[in-house]
């Protein structure tokens, strides 16, 4: 059963307010993953502490650096329960894992943080790990 909506809509804001695309239909997540082009991180929001403490936090860091990836979606995950299953067959072979964030690649899945990579670990430590995939996967650059 989804969670009220007026709990989850400043968690939801906390990423949109970044420039993330909310997907919360199925339908959204199946147009966005057809566009295969460059690259995509997905977020998968949640309502846990450890999204709220590090998850967010450090996906919106990692974004400060040099490059960063040419889309940003998310999914809240305990909410939009069909558009967060459907972009969950999209993190095949992860197991479902909220909060956990993707990085693709031409449609390809080159990166994965499953929560059990955030959990415990300083937001900073999370915007490292991206910034590093960003460096590897990512070809836009902040100004230009």
């Amino acid at each position: 059963m989804p969670y009220p909506e007026e709990l989850v809509t400043p968690m939801r804001e906390d990423l949109t307010i970044a420039g993330f695309e909310e997907l919360t239909t199925a339908e959204e997540v199946n147009k966005a993953f057809e566009n295969k082009e460059g690259t995509a991180l997905v977020v998968v929001n949640s309502v846990c502490g450890c999204a709220a403490a590090m998850a967010r936090p450090g996906v919106k860091m990692s974004l400060m650096g040099d490059k960063r990836p040419d889309r940003l979606l998310t999914v809240f995950a305990g909410q939009d329960l069909e558009a967060t299953d459907e972009a969950r067959k999209h993190m095949f072979p992860y197991p479902p894992s909220s909060p956990s964030i993707a990085l693709y690649k031409d449609g390809k899945l080159v990166h994965f943080i499953e929560r059990h990579h955030i959990e415990g670990r300083p937001a900073q430590m999370i915007a490292q790990n991206l910034a590093a995939a960003y460096d590897a996967y990512c070809a836009q650059t902040v100004n230009g």
